[in-house]
């Protein structure tokens, strides 16, 4: 369930039923889709060692039985901060949906499969409905300052993002504007 559907974090207690919450820690850090994942362990060990070998195997902090909630929340907040994850919304336009935390895209419920560059511009877009963007203003948002790529790299990643969305009609929602650039539309 994890794997599928991966957490902000994740408060895991070292006694679980069957099986060593450090064990399950150590696999989640060794997986790709879960090693990113911010880990406080809970445990009622309050030894040195087991502080280090819960640091050691997987968990990103470590709180030790009994705790009060301010000081649980307080480690939740920061560990958040630390990891940079901001909980953003998802988006969510026509049945086409985006979500920053999972950097997933589906669309009537159905996975799309689209490159970072096509996320980044697709979540540029949808966060900011209506308006036209020139291709150089793309470039900066989208791209970065700093990036040297032609003006019509941005046709052409527009393209693609198109003909993800075209089965469904969604690729009207991603509108030319003559003489001024792209504009993302709710109204196709």
């Amino acid at each position: 369930m994890i794997r599928r559907n991966p957490p902000d974090l994740l408060l895991l207690d070292w006694m679980l039923p069957g099986r060593s919450g450090l064990d399950l820690a150590k696999q989640l850090k060794e997986d790709p889709k879960t090693e990113g994942l911010p880990i406080i362990m809970v445990t009622a060990r309050t030894e040195e060692r087991d502080l280090i070998k819960g640091l050691g195997g997987g968990a990103d902090d470590y709180i030790t039985k009994p705790f009060s909630p301010r000081e649980l929340i307080a480690r939740l907040k920061a560990l958040l901060r630390r990891a940079g994850q901001q909980t953003e919304d998802k988006l969510n336009v026509l049945g086409l949906q985006l979500d920053p935390s999972s950097h997933r895209v589906t669309l009537q419920g159905e996975p799309l499969s689209v490159t970072p560059i096509e996320f980044r511009l697709l979540h540029f877009f949808m966060t900011h409905p209506e308006r036209v963007f020139s291709r150089q203003q793309l470039l900066d948002q989208v791209w970065g300052n700093g990036a040297y790529v032609e003006e019509r790299t941005v046709d052409v990643h527009i393209r693609r993002l198109r003909k993800i969305l075209e089965a469904s009609d969604h690729d009207k929602l991603i509108q030319t504007v003559r003489g001024a650039g792209y504009r993302f539309s709710g109204r196709p």
